[in-house]
């Protein structure tokens, strides 16, 4: 799978991954250092001792800043969608079948083939060495100097 830290964003705060970005996470979540450090303040902090979910709180948030953080919200769901399809890519690599895969995901074989048989990860692709050789172009027979190509 493609974890290159440039193609993937946090899923906290949005903000997209560069080469020398580190994320935490997994099944398509991750949460970028910054994000992590204010977490862990805050999971740490006494007064936040009885809260059960620590971040964004839509009863706090006006109806601009709730439309704000829409997009956010969209491209995270993407984000999940697009590690879900490599994740079954990476399990179709171990020939594994729709029928499995749909019953880990309570769909039929036919749904999960719908869904996951166009899975979009570039193709691997082996290098190999070709040998160059010389080839001597030979001219017509039946030609005459005027008649063959140049």
């Amino acid at each position: 799978m493609n974890f290159e830290t440039a193609t993937w964003s946090c899923s906290f705060c949005g903000t997209r991954g560069s080469d020398d970005t580190r994320f935490a996470g997994g099944l398509g979540a991750l949460m970028c250092t910054d994000c992590l450090e204010s977490f862990s303040v805050a999971f740490a902090a006494p007064d936040n001792a009885d809260v059960r979910v620590i971040g964004w709180s839509d009863e706090t948030m006006t109806d601009a800043e709730m439309l704000a953080r829409l997009p956010l919200v969209a491209a995270t769901g993407g984000q999940v969608d697009r590690y879900l399809r490599a994740w079954v890519g990476r399990i179709r690599e171990r020939h594994l079948s729709y029928a499995e895969i749909g019953k880990a995901l309570g769909v039929s074989r036919q749904a999960a083939w719908e869904r996951f048989s166009r899975v979009v990860e570039p193709p691997k692709v082996e290098t190999i060495e070709v040998e160059t050789i010389e080839v001597e172009t030979i001219e017509p027979v039946g030609t005459t100097d005027a008649q063959a190509p140049v």
